[in-house]
């Protein structure tokens, strides 16, 4: 494995690199180019793609990639209590259980694999904005555009970086090996550093991506992660208006739900910023979303691994609505748990499947039995889970391609069906809405806070025919009433909150139903722990979720979150190490606690 310091790109790499093939790439390098034949249009435009490429946190010289994946499944997802790590006790030597239980150490290899990925993609958008001065045929307006492309990405990768690591060094341009001055600390905060590339970009780039070219950054795509970074640090004054102006922009709208998981449907009007995948290019599987290619049922029909990201009881818990009024229960949704066929054959008949009204995301978000998993017929529940004793009897679903597009939408080249065109949605038009009503339930009005958040619950209410489930087969060989698809596979009921409802129970209340929604609405899209540590609730919920699946899942009986050490996690020792200048001591320091 090819060693690389967080400071260091070698040039040759990142040549490789530009043709990463996203779906704006469709050539391969020939031969070897060196840096004189970069200063041009064409050589600078190719070493930005490079920068992009890195989006999808895929070096296809490093072993174990998924620990880099964009969807931060592990970091995000498996860490914010929506899954558990699944497949066997101890694949990938039981490191993704011990990032699970919070046990990591400097010393383990996913938290290293991480930091290279994301200091490379920094290194890769330096080169452009170190490099382009020396072109000549490039424009002026080409030349701002270029360098707002590389300074968001430049911000995009710190801020991966800052919200896994907090204490983490920002890298510019002016930072080069052959200058000696790649010692650095990172004592200092980088949130100015974030946000001033970030408003570069912002005030320099078009409303469209340049040469209409989908996945490249715009103005409002990098307003919208301008948003983020504020909405990180509780800057709710200054998220407000870029978050009233996304909305006002009328770029965006909501979709039906599942169009956001389809490959066939990615890129619509509800995509802020995606990473662009691709297969069948000759990359053997590397550009289709190879991040997230252990998170498949273990079916051999299908993807064939592997088995891992097995949605929680506890997520699934958050589902259950009012048969009332359709709303959850926001205090003790997870004192009953919903049905589940732990425990049971898929030959087994008598498995009743729970019969209580079910928001219609949970079967969008997590598969399960009796249920049609996309258009691969009824998921049989046990057949399909690798160790449903150990990591319990669900499968993750918004990664997975539809058997329809077998060897079209996903690579034929690679080892398994898992390599596929299916997008990672970094920042979904859901996304700004929510937060919007974060900063109203926090500085405005509560009114308007609800208004944005029944437009995300009305989205499943009006699209109701569309979002239910139905039987595919005409028998139902997993237990249950329905016969035929024009009955609804679970009972589902979602309704909006009434009209004045956040305004009477006040503020708490109000961010409590937002931060609810979150989770429903975003669920194993790798953001619920970054949010649990923004919030300042993580050590609270998070000890609170393993109390109660501790009597689910033996395996956690030892995991426990230490606040004020577990919100970040350690800083590679390797990167310590070599952040040490001449007089042996390194530039850098630990996290606290570790």
């Amino acid at each position: 494995m090819k060693k690389i310091k967080f400071y260091l790109i070698i040039l040759a790499g990142a040549i490789l690199f530009c043709t990463c093939g996203k779906s704006y790439l469709d050539k391969r390098p020939i031969g070897k180019l060196d840096e004189a034949a970069l200063t041009n249009k064409k050589g600078v435009e190719g070493l930005l793609i490079g920068a992009y490429s890195l989006l999808d946190g895929i070096n296809g010289d490093i072993d174990g990639n998924w620990y880099s994946a964009a969807s931060n499944w592990i970091y995000g997802s498996i860490c914010g209590s929506e899954a558990y790590s699944g497949s066997e006790p101890g694949d990938q030597n039981g490191m993704v259980v011990i990032i699970e239980k919070f046990k990591s150490t400097a010393y383990i290899d996913p938290l290293l694999i991480k930091w290279r990925i994301v200091y490379e993609g920094i290194q890769r958008a330096n080169e452009v904005l170190r490099i382009m001065p020396k072109a000549k045929d490039i424009l002026a307006e080409d030349q701002k555009r270029i360098a707002a492309e590389a300074r968001f990405l430049r911000a995009h990768y710190h801020f991966e970086a800052k919200k896994i690591w907090k204490n983490v060094p920002y890298i510019d341009e002016t930072i080069t090996y052959g200058n000696g001055n790649y010692h650095i600390s990172n004592e200092k905060d980088i949130w100015p550093d974030i946000e001033r590339d970030l408003k570069y970009a912002m005030d320099s780039l078009s409303d469209i991506p340049y040469s209409n070219a989908v996945g490249r950054a715009t103005k409002y795509t990098a307003m919208a992660l301008l948003a983020k970074a504020f909405m990180f640090q509780k800057k709710f004054t200054q998220a407000k208006p870029l978050l009233e102006t996304i909305i006002a922009s009328g770029k965006y709208k909501l979709v039906k739900y599942a169009d956001n998981f389809n490959p066939e449907t990615r890129n619509s009007s509800e995509s802020v910023f995606s990473v662009q995948m691709s297969v069948n290019d000759r990359s053997e599987g590397y550009n289709g979303n190879y991040g997230d290619v252990l998170n498949f049922p273990f079916v051999p029909s299908q993807a064939d691994c592997c088995g891992f990201f097995q949605p929680s009881q506890y997520l699934v818990n958050h589902f259950k609505t009012d048969p009332v009024t359709g709303l959850p229960d926001l205090t003790n949704f997870n004192n009953v748990d919903v049905t589940n066929d732990e425990g049971y054959e898929s030959s087994d008949p008598t498995f009743i499947p729970y019969g209580g009204t079910l928001d219609p995301r949970l079967d969008w978000t997590v598969g399960r039995r009796g249920i049609p998993y996309l258009d691969w017929g009824n998921n049989p529940g046990k057949d399909w889970i690798r160790r449903q004793d150990y990591f319990g009897p669900y499968s993750p679903i918004k990664n997975a391609y539809y058997k329809s597009q077998l060897y079209t939408l996903t690579d034929q080249a690679y080892w398994t069906n898992g390599t596929t065109t299916n997008n990672v949605n970094l920042i979904r038009y859901a996304d700004i809405l929510l937060w919007a009503a974060e900063v109203e339930a926090e500085i405005g009005s509560l009114d308007k806070a609800q208004q944005y958040v029944n437009m995300i619950r009305n989205r499943m209410k009006d699209h109701h025919e569309y979002w239910v489930h139905k039987y595919l087969n005409d028998n139902n060989p997993q237990g249950g009433s329905y016969t035929d698809d024009a009955h609804l596979a679970a009972n589902y009921f979602i309704g909006p909150y009434p009209a004045g409802d956040f305004t009477a129970k006040g503020k708490d209340f109000a961010l409590k139903a937002i931060r609810y929604e979150r989770m429903l609405e975003l669920g194993m899209e790798g953001h619920r722990f970054f949010d649990l540590v923004r919030w300042g609730i993580a050590d609270a919920e998070i000890n609170s979720y393993f109390l109660k699946e501790k009597t689910l899942r033996s395996y956690l009986n030892d995991a426990h979150f230490t606040k004020s050490k577990n919100e970040y996690f350690p800083i590679p020792q390797t990167q310590i190490d070599l952040s040490a200048g001449a007089d042996g001591i390194p530039k850098m320091k630990q996290n606290p606690g570790y």
